[in-house]
């Protein structure tokens, strides 16, 4: 497993493991990589519904003043944000290096000088703003939808971020009342389809300020949640995040793929989870244990390595099977959006889509589960059998709203 690039770099050109670059973590450039295809998707399909008239220019008025007030709130509070972590990481690079998500996310950091920074610059802005003057011309810009993708996968990014964040704490309410601070800030613990759900009300939100048919942005957001999702999938089983299935069976005969693509022990994931890789010494491990040492430094200690855990048994490469099943329903949506004149019924085939193969791929996954309406399922399952149902209804009422508008015309 590569849980950071230096161990990618390690098997390719035989560089040293934990070094600088482990600060470049596997499932981070995956999950970007996620959000630059769901974009590659969305400023394509705005582009050609553009161009066949289905969705027209947007009206922006634009105030000729020098520095708005937004612009002094934020470039304060995004140099507060570096003044206070930008200091800390240097002085503590080996605790980023282990975990930067935990160091971004919390509230770890130079506090002095994040608030000095930022005062210094909301002051600036202020008088800088202070020059604009006191009756403003306003400009019409008209702009093509298209050039908005950059605002929506922002949005869709942080937001599906904060859904992934609390629908997880959420799954574990224990834990938050033991130890709140730390777990609303810990880089750890995301929630996939909590993210799909509050990014698709904070898009939807966006798109009808701008005076956009949502309807249109819902369907190849349908296709960019899919894309984006395979992707990011990878990212899971590179890193060995935990997120893999129960012990698997024996390989099936007929199984013509790698075998690692039906099972997989992990070392050294990402997760820690296992017993420790060949090589280690497990008195020196134990020993460290027993001292209270990190998990990290145990591993630098029996082993040499930040990452030195491997699974007793090869489990169900989930994550694999998830990314295939997900590209696979991309290319089926992609392929059916020019034939379905209906718009919004893309997006709820991805709802019922989306719905059956969680569904399915949680009967071999690792999870809780409880009784909901006399059936045992997991979270998931739960919020999978809404979408399936969701995207039934959602299908019969876009028709019959449709062949009333054609009864009426």
């Amino acid at each position: 497993m590569y849980p950071d690039l230096s161990y990618l770099l390690h098997d390719l050109l035989g560089t040293q493991t934990d070094n600088w670059t482990s600060i470049f973590k596997t499932f981070g450039l995956l999950l970007a990589c996620a959000l630059l295809a769901a974009g590659w998707v969305l400023k394509k399909e705005l582009i050609r519904l553009e161009s066949e008239g289905k969705i027209n220019a947007i009206q922006s008025n634009v105030k000729s003043t020098a520095t708005k007030l937004s612009d002094v709130v934020t470039n304060g509070f995004i140099s507060f944000l570096f003044g206070l972590k930008i200091p800390y990481i240097i002085g503590h690079l080996s605790e980023f290096q282990a975990d930067p998500a935990g160091v971004i996310f919390s509230l770890k950091g130079n506090w002095p000088i994040g608030l000095l920074i930022g005062l210094v610059v909301v002051v600036y802005f202020y008088l800088d703003s202070k020059k604009n003057p006191a009756d403003p011309a306003i400009e019409e810009v008209m702009l093509s939808p298209h050039e908005k993708t950059s605002d929506i996968v922002i949005l869709a990014g942080l937001s599906g971020v904060i859904g992934a964040k609390l629908f997880s704490v959420f799954e574990n309410l224990p834990a938050l009342a033991n130890d709140p601070m730390g777990v609303l800030f810990s880089g750890s613990g995301l929630n996939v389809l909590g993210g799909v759900i509050v990014a698709t009300i904070v898009v939807i939100w966006y798109i009808r300020k701008l005076k956009i048919n949502p309807w249109y942005v819902m369907d190849i957001g349908g296709m960019g949640i899919l894309v984006g999702y395979a992707v990011g999938r990878l990212g899971c089983q590179l890193s060995g995040d935990g997120d893999w299935g129960v012990v698997a069976a024996a390989i099936p005969e007929y199984w013509v793929l790698p075998d690692w693509m039906w099972s997989y022990d992990f070392p050294n994931n990402v997760a820690q989870s296992g017993g420790l890789v060949e090589g280690c010494s497990q008195e020196a491990y134990d020993a460290a244990y027993k001292k209270g040492i990190s998990e990290e430094d145990r591993c630098f200690t029996a082993c040499g390595i930040r990452y030195c855990h491997q699974l007793r048994e090869a489990v169900y490469t989930t994550s694999v099977f998830e990314s295939i099943f997900w590209f696979g329903g991309f290319l089926l949506l992609w392929i059916m959006r020019r034939k379905i004149q209906i718009a919004g019924i893309l997006f709820f085939l991805y709802m019922i889509y989306n719905g059956i193969m969680r569904f399915l791929i949680e009967e071999i996954r690792v999870n809780d589960k409880s009784n909901f309406l006399g059936i045992e399922m997991s979270q998931a399952q739960k919020i999978s059998t809404l979408f399936i149902l969701g995207g039934i209804v959602g299908i019969l009422w876009l028709i019959n709203r449709d062949k009333k508008n054609i009864e009426i015309t």
